[in-house]
């Protein structure tokens, strides 16, 4: 899509929302494991909805979830899953919601692991580094990928929730392990 003498991928449409999003995070490589922890609990909840849905809650995901501070979302008690369960700010799934505490102390635990989530995310990556894609249109993009495939593998085994395949490449995408920017794109 060519918008003011800029080319752009044209999943984001005209949604302004979506627009900013495309240009400024998506594809881009984040190393940040609180931004992680943060897509983690947002691809997570896109589960089953579309991503708009989902960014249109961002800041309503951002108060509920403590700022996507991973040590106060592990600490999250029955209370808090009940306040959650009142917030319109957020899809109100109550197995998402205890998803999103259990994989909390979940990703707590990979930090200490491996150092940080951010580390055992690039242990899968080839060479350790992101993929860098040059597809001609989006439908030349997979909806998984061997990399995405064994990531979600490892995570379920691990006990992670809302976090198959599919919704892994995502989030791959979402935090620039994967730029998927189609060919030509100005933002790739």
């Amino acid at each position: 899509m060519t918008t003011n003498h800029l080319t752009r991928c044209a999943w984001p449409g005209t949604d302004e929302l979506y627009v900013k999003y495309h240009d400024e995070e998506w594809g881009k490589e984040v190393n940040d494991d609180k931004v992680l922890f943060e897509f983690l609990i947002l691809e997570s909840a896109q589960a089953g909805l579309s991503w708009i849905t989902i960014l249109r809650r961002r800041e309503g995901y951002r108060k509920a979830f403590a700022e996507f501070e991973v040590n106060k979302v592990a600490a999250f008690t029955d209370n808090d899953v009940e306040r959650l369960m009142q917030d319109a700010g957020i899809v109100r799934n109550r197995l998402k919601i205890l998803a999103a505490i259990s994989n909390a102390k979940l990703f707590i635990g990979i930090q200490k692991e491996f150092g940080s989530f951010n580390n055992y995310m690039y242990s899968f990556m080839p060479g350790g580094k992101p993929i860098i894609n040059h597809p001609e249109g989006m439908s030349d993009l997979p909806a998984s990928t061997p990399e995405s495939d064994a990531i979600s593998k490892d995570m379920k085994k691990r006990g992670f929730k809302f976090f198959g395949s599919t919704i892994c490449y995502a989030y791959m995408q979402a935090t620039g392990m994967v730029n998927d920017h189609i060919y030509g794109c100005n933002f790739k």
